[in-house]
């Protein structure tokens, strides 16, 4: 009798307090997205991306969300490690639908199989895009990119230089790994279709965790190199600035576009001052665009910490906008089948009218992928070239 009961009162209890879980990270009123990204170590600053997200995530929500759900945030810090991003994947798996704006190459590369062997989406991660180009189509299946291809990327650069600015020997300074490597595939692809018009006078690496750069800047005095491309971390583009101001070293440099945002005059200084340094087609510059200053405002309201780091926000901020166009076309009862397919029916799309349009499909899991060149002027980071969208490559 007790146990007759007892299924009694939990069928009551389940028809009067239902809880409908509908799959990893989704309910009927709340829809989970995990994020993990650098809010501490030598990548810190590029962590605003997820403050981006997680804040446009909120300006959503305060519209009703998306078919009615709430979108939740998990952010986790991960400091710029692989192993501590994986290990923040796991503790969300099961928690989460999706995931957004995964940041470092070392990071994507070490957790992309995660996403396949989970079933889940990963929505606009930053890194190295390359890693994705024979990455197995059932795998690809689950990861959409909009971003810029650093090989191609530095090949324009480099023939920017040598067509724009009269280079005709160029440096090139990298992080060493995947990030800065493929930029020396780029210049050299440039110098062997331009016979003749440039030189590459030396790669100069350094490791992630360096700090101390003077000798690395006598290096690159001692090229010989009137042009000097960096592919580093935003503070270790202030340091070697610096140290290259020490020794007199004043030569034209170009900076990849995770330097973009115009907070890079409080962290180098004076000699920020007349950089180039690209900005990416999947995003805009507050400052700069109209659209971009506007969800630069709203998002500012949401996280005071993006106050002074706008261009990384508005950055996180587009990732989440993927993420918002995904579900609203995936359906009203989402699975990971429908975002994906949803995800695939973006065309020409330019999120809140922000960057280049992107375009995805079945066969096209890379939506666009540009730069074009600004110049720091008196504080600000100038548009000087229009964008330059290179060929999608999956």
């Amino acid at each position: 009798m007790m146990k007759r009961g007892l299924i009694f009162f939990l069928m009551v209890s389940l028809i009067l307090f239902p809880v409908f879980v509908l799959g990893q990270g989704l309910t009927d009123t709340e829809v989970v997205i995990g994020l993990t990204t650098p809010l501490s170590g030598p990548a810190a600053l590029w962590g605003v991306t997820g403050l981006g997200a997680q804040a446009w995530a909120n300006y959503i929500n305060d519209q009703g969300g998306v078919h009615g759900r709430k979108i939740k945030v998990i952010l986790k810090d991960d400091g710029y490690n692989p192993a501590r991003a994986m290990a923040n994947l796991q503790e969300m798996k099961g928690k989460i639908f999706a995931v957004t704006a995964l940041l470092g190459t070392a990071v994507v590369s070490a957790c992309r199989d995660f996403f396949h062997e989970n079933k889940m989406p990963l929505i606009l991660p930053y890194g190295n895009t390359r890693m994705f180009v024979d990455y197995p189509k059932e795998k690809l299946r689950y990861i959409f990119v909009a971003y810029p291809d650093y090989e191609d990327e530095a090949a324009f650069f480099t023939s920017y230089a040598i067509r724009q600015m009269g280079t005709k020997k160029i440096t090139l300074f990298y992080q060493n790994d995947d990030y800065g490597k493929m930029a020396i595939e780029g210049v050299k692809r440039t110098l062997k279709e331009m016979p003749g018009k440039g030189e590459l006078m030396a790669t100069i690496p350094y490791e992630v965790v360096e700090r101390a750069l003077g000798t690395h800047a006598l290096k690159l005095k001692e090229s010989g190199a009137d042009t000097v491309l960096f592919y580093t971390t935003m503070s270790h583009a202030a340091l070697i600035l610096k140290e290259m101001a020490k020794i007199g070293y004043k030569p034209k440099s170009i900076f990849s576009f995770p330097m973009g945002d115009p907070i890079m005059y409080k962290i180098a200084g004076e000699v920020w001052e007349g950089v180039y340094v690209a900005a990416p087609a999947n995003s805009g510059v507050p400052g700069a665009d109209r659209e971009a200053d506007k969800v630069a405002e709203i998002i500012k309201k949401y996280d005071p910490n993006i106050v002074g780091k706008e261009y990384l926000g508005v950055f996180g901020a587009v990732s989440m906008m993927y993420v918002v166009e995904g579900l609203k076309k995936a359906g009203k009862n989402p699975t990971a089948d429908t975002m994906i397919k949803g995800l695939e029916k973006i065309k020409n799309w330019k999120p809140e009218g922000i960057g280049a349009p992107a375009t995805f499909d079945e066969n096209r899991h890379m939506g666009v992928t540009g730069v074009r060149i600004m110049h720091a002027r008196k504080g600000e980071h100038v548009p000087i070239t229009d964008f330059v969208i290179f060929k999608p490559r999956f």
